[in-house]
């Protein structure tokens, strides 16, 4: 079978020079791959013209709903990647992360656009900032989607996950995709991909694939674009320091393996729920994918004292572990994705092994309950010693990218820390300890050289997601060998994607361009009142003067006795002698609520009801005899998704600015409504 590559809207396959990609438990050949006679000049800029402006014309909800219809279509087509999946390697749970993970990621950002970015094209960010005395001048922030293309080179162990997480993230922002898979395992993103074509969700050029070698890709690549990287940090390397990367500032994320520590606290001795989890956890990162994961732990961090139980707990736990073909029924532990990656991993261990003692070697006598030991690409468990990890540098600095995992000790707790920063960047750290000293002082001790850090104890490991898996609402990456990147992240991953501008003008003038309200700008008021208004009849900027209402001693009194709050500031026989206050004064509450009564127009009608109140600051005392009154002003609007049995509505955000006698403000808060749509 020759694989197609998805490029300018029509599958192609390669003219010559084709690479064979083999089934990793039997050595069959299941599928050949080439690029040769592709254009990638020409294939980036049909993602530039055509892909881009149609994503950069939707708002992030119909982005976000995108995805969701995305994540749905596959997930009833699950089953046809697990049987593909099983010629990487990959066992039903291997399949389970790759596969579902990846879906799990597009329904995770389609959430984040639909619950937390608004429904517009573009994303106003943090507050207007004043930049003048009389207020006619300020600035503010927007994001826009950039108008380039995201260029995906992917690692070969999840081919997936791989790319679903990254392109979930850029099609969110509005930016179109090509996808270069490791041609190893590009057979399983291939057939993935050709759903995703087939399912015509995706606007036409949103989405292109290169199914081997994309050598001279990076020669086209533009000042607009976005090139990630996942794979080892020499390549990464390599790619990076391109002439058009750095001539065009072209942003490049890299994400590359990393030596990964776990950290057994000293309080977490052998017996304890705390050791039990540990080893459990070390094992599972060591066998799941094979150890074939950029998260994996690769140092075993422990108490000098403990080595021993450590190395009977794993060698118990990871014997039980069945190796063989990942289509048979009781297989844990599938093969390596090919040959070139066993004879790789078998070049490293020998290398560790220099400085190391084979506690188990998973090169000798390998059993499998099915596969073809010698066609097949299998590599049993193996564990490693260093006696000397604090003077050692191989255990640091030599990944064997595969099943492997070496015992570290260590006597103080800055000793577990050094030995956690030895590895000059990772992209995940995990530290198993029930005491949160020891816990708070290696995550301060150690954070600067990790990307994530999980700490796990005997309450939150029933729940927890393991050291091994990065979620899409967290960052994923890490600093110096681990890349220097960062990938997902909710929100933080989006921007990736998109470029923040700084935007100065009269504040009337910002509030037309980001379609929020700002500080001094012009308000609109009109003979009918703000909730007599439809959804699509309220613009930004309607504004209500209230009428004014007295404060008088006895409704700050009875605000007291109904609420409770006998606070000494609010009442009249308190001593104010080196206080804040001269005398009595209103609560703050009592202002809002007295607020609320001043703009809330009674009977039925478009405002289906209050849905919350942000922002709330109390800015001037308001005494007895004061009166107040309030403007009432529309600060942003944003649709609601329809939902079966509901009436169609929106949220509209109001600034409520209560004012004193003076003219001057007293307290700022922003509710929330309900508004229902105009009935068609």
């Amino acid at each position: 079978m020759k694989l197609g590559n998805y490029v300018q809207g029509s599958w192609t396959e390669g003219k010559s020079n084709f690479a064979s990609l083999y089934d990793a438990s039997t050595g069959e050949t299941i599928a050949e791959a080439s690029t040769e006679g592709i254009d990638f000049g020409e294939m980036l800029g049909y993602a530039r013209t055509i892909g881009s402006p149609a994503l950069r014309k939707l708002t992030f909800h119909e982005r976000a709903r995108m995805l969701k219809a995305l994540a749905l279509h596959l997930n009833s087509k699950k089953d046809q990647f697990y049987k593909i999946s099983f010629k990487s390697g990959a066992t039903k749970i291997d399949s389970w992360i790759d596969i579902e993970g990846g879906f799990g990621n597009l329904f995770t950002y389609s959430s984040i656009g639909r619950r937390q970015m608004p429904n517009t094209p573009h994303y106003v960010d943090g507050n207007y900032v004043p930049l003048s005395k009389e207020g006619t001048f300020g600035g503010h922030h927007i994001h826009v989607p950039k108008e380039g293309v995201a260029i995906h080179i992917n690692a070969f162990n999840f081919p997936v996950w791989g790319m679903l997480e990254k392109i979930a993230v850029n099609l969110l922002a509005g930016v179109p995709a090509v996808v270069k898979p490791a041609t190893l395992t590009s057979y399983l993103t291939e057939a993935v991909v050709r759903e995703i074509i087939a399912s015509n969700i995706l606007p036409e050029g949103a989405l292109q694939l290169i199914c081997g070698s994309a050598r001279g890709i990076l020669d086209h690549v533009e000042s607009q674009d976005v090139v990630t990287f996942t794979g080892s940090a020499t390549t990464g390397k390599m790619l990076k320091s391109h002439k058009n990367i750095v001539d065009y500032a072209v942003p490049f994320n890299m994400e590359a393996d990393s030596l990964n520590c776990s950290i057994l606290g000293p309080d977490a001795k052998p017996g304890t729920e705390e050791f039990k989890i540990f080893i459990k956890e070390v094992a599972k990162e060591m066998t799941v994918k094979a150890g074939q994961k950029c998260t994996a732990i690769r140092r075993i961090i422990v108490p000098e004292n403990y080595i021993e139980e450590v190395h009977t707990g794993l060698k118990e736990r990871l014997g039980k572990i069945t190796i063989g073909n990942p289509a048979t029924d009781d297989v844990r532990m599938g093969p390596l994705a090919g040959k070139t990656q066993q004879k790789e991993v078998m070049e490293k261990i020998e290398e560790l092994s220099k400085c190391c003692n084979v506690l188990i070697d998973g090169r000798e006598d390998i059993k499998l309950i099915s596969g073809d030991k010698e066609k097949g690409s299998f590599l049993s468990p193996t564990l490693l010693h260093c006696p000397a990890p604090l003077t050692s540098s191989a255990p640091h600095d030599i990944e064997a990218f595969g099943p492997v995992s070496t015992i570290m000790g260590y006597k103080r707790t800055e000793d577990a820390i050094t030995l956690a920063k030895l590895g000059k960047g990772s992209l995940v750290g995990s530290i198993i300890t029930g005491d949160d000293d020891f816990a708070t002082e290696v995550v301060l001790g150690s954070a600067s050289h990790h990307g994530r850090m999980m700490v796990l104890n005997k309450d939150s490991a029933k729940e927890s997601t393991g050291h091994g898996s990065p979620m899409p609402q967290l960052v994923h990456g890490g600093p110096g060998r681990a890349g220097g990147g960062e990938e997902m992240g909710g929100m933080r991953g989006v921007f990736h994607y998109m470029q923040r501008t700084a935007i100065q003008g009269h504040p009337t003038t910002l509030s037309k361009i980001t379609g929020v309200y700002q500080p001094g700008a012009a308000q609109i008021e009109s003979d009918v009142h703000p909730f007599r208004k439809y959804f699509e009849e309220i613009k930004v900027g309607d504004t209500l003067v209230t009428g004014t209402r007295d404060i008088t001693k006895e409704v700050i009194d009875e605000f007291a006795d109904l609420s409770g709050d006998h606070f000494y500031a609010h009442k009249s026989d308190s001593d104010f002698e080196g206080t804040l206050f001269d005398s009595q004064v209103a609560h703050g509450y009592f202002l809002i609520s007295a607020a609320a009564g001043l703009f809330v127009d009674p009977p039925k009608g478009p405002v289906l009801a209050n849905y919350g109140i942000d922002e709330l600051r109390f800015i001037k005392p308001v005494y007895v005899g004061s009166k107040i009154h309030v403007r009432f002003t529309c600060k942003e609007k944003i649709n609601q998704e329809p939902r079966e049995d509901e009436v169609p509505r929106g949220v509209v955000k109001w600034q409520v600015d209560v004012r004193d006698e003076e003219d001057e403000s007293v307290a700022l808060a922003t509710i929330l409504t309900l508004v229902a749509n105009k009935p068609n």
